[in-house]
């Protein structure tokens, strides 16, 4: 059930003030002053900037981690590019990493930036930022969230990368030689599980005798211990792994061997042995989002469906050319099949939200 932020019909009383588009040392200045955090290395703004006149929604990204990590950096990718294509005025700040920093970031937003829309992601501070959209019912709210929607005005979303999860895993079930693939995640929740398990449901498409190996560093960010559980699953004779998590790329480009990316095109950090990524496009959801507050017609929902496959939520990357072992053709073949049936919506990779069996949890 939804519930409406605004009345339909009733144009956004923001829109056509003056915004007051802030530069970089004034954001980190609010953060710093607001909540005792740091915000990462990415500038504080996009799209126009100085003191303009804007009849498109401002929107303010709050992300826990650096922009680094892959979930947060895919939802700053596609505010980026609204902001570029001008739909849309935005700011942001990273690196809220305590629930205490992204509450009191939060109400310094509201009450000096007065943005008509703040997105980011809320899965460890859930409590904290309903909390402030409950006392600013006039924001609308995205989050990326495990749990549901809050009315009058907070939306929530997810990554459900499961369909792309599964091609790369026929990917890399092809690939193996040794017959045993090395999956790196962040902690065993639901949002995660789903993810692996879609994986190892390809895996086992091309590679039934497969052996699909998961460790999770219990952390969303934390590249080192990653890439230490790589370095441990290549021990125990992975010869391909699943970047769930940063880190784990590096790894394999050491032991040059088979890896896949997570949320964006991550080619570039290893073109020789990044074979493809899952991608995560938040556009869909944005717009969605944009659009509705921009006509006044905002209501708190479950912004979900806007991830999957089917929608243009996600995919793979391209498969890379430049790998330096081969990619057999008709493996390509067989990935682009499945990848057309679930785009004609024929085929729904299973969504499996309990702990993969045999996994372990790594790190504190």
């Amino acid at each position: 059930m939804t519930r409406r932020a605004r009345f339909p019909g009733t144009p956004n009383r923001r829109f056509g003030r003056m915004l007051a588009v802030t530069v970089g040392a004034t954001i980190t200045a609010l953060v710093l002053s607001g909540c005792g955090g740091a915000t990462g290395n990415e500038p504080a703004s996009s799209g126009a900037a100085g003191t303009s006149t804007s009849s498109v929604p401002f929107v303010f990204g709050a992300f826990a981690t650096p922009l680094e990590e892959p979930w947060d950096g895919a939802i700053h990718a596609a505010l980026t590019s609204a902001a570029d294509e001008g739909t849309i005025t935005y700011q942001h700040v990273d690196n809220l990493s305590t629930a205490d920093e992204m509450e009191r970031a939060l109400r310094d937003i509201i009450g000096s930036q007065h943005p008509d829309i703040i997105i980011g992601d809320a899965f460890a501070a859930e409590d904290a930022v309903r909390a402030v959209a409950k006392d600013f019912p006039e924001t609308a709210f995205a989050f990326g969230s495990g749990g549901a929607e809050q009315a009058p005005n907070f939306s929530v979303f997810d990554n459900w990368l499961q369909d792309p999860a599964y091609l790369a895993g026929m990917l890399a079930g092809g690939l193996t030689t040794t017959g045993t693939i090395g999956v790196i995640g962040a902690m065993p929740i639901p949002e995660v599980n789903r993810i692996v398990n879609g994986f190892i449901e390809g895996v086992q498409q091309t590679n039934p005798t497969a052996t699909v190996t998961v460790s999770f560093i219990n952390s969303f960010f934390d590249p080192a211990t990653a890439k230490q559980a790589a370095e441990a699953a290549v021990s125990g004779g992975a010869d391909v792994l699943f970047a769930e998590r940063d880190g784990v790329i590096a790894a394999a480009a050491e032991h040059k061997l088979p890896v896949f990316g997570m949320m964006v095109d991550q080619q570039s950090q290893a073109p020789d042995f990044v074979v493809t990524s899952l991608l995560w496009n938040l556009r869909p959801t944005i717009d969605s989002v944009v659009n509705d507050v921009a006509a006044g017609t905002f209501m708190a929902s479950n912004l979900g469906k806007y991830s999957f496959l089917a929608n243009g939520g996600s995919d793979i990357a391209p498969i890379s050319t430049t790998t330096t072992f081969p990619i057999p053709a008709d493996l390509i073949s067989h990935v682009e099949k499945r990848q057309a049936e679930m785009v004609a919506g024929t085929f729904t990779t299973p969504v499996n939200e309990e702990a993969p069996a045999g996994s372990t949890t790594v790190g504190q």
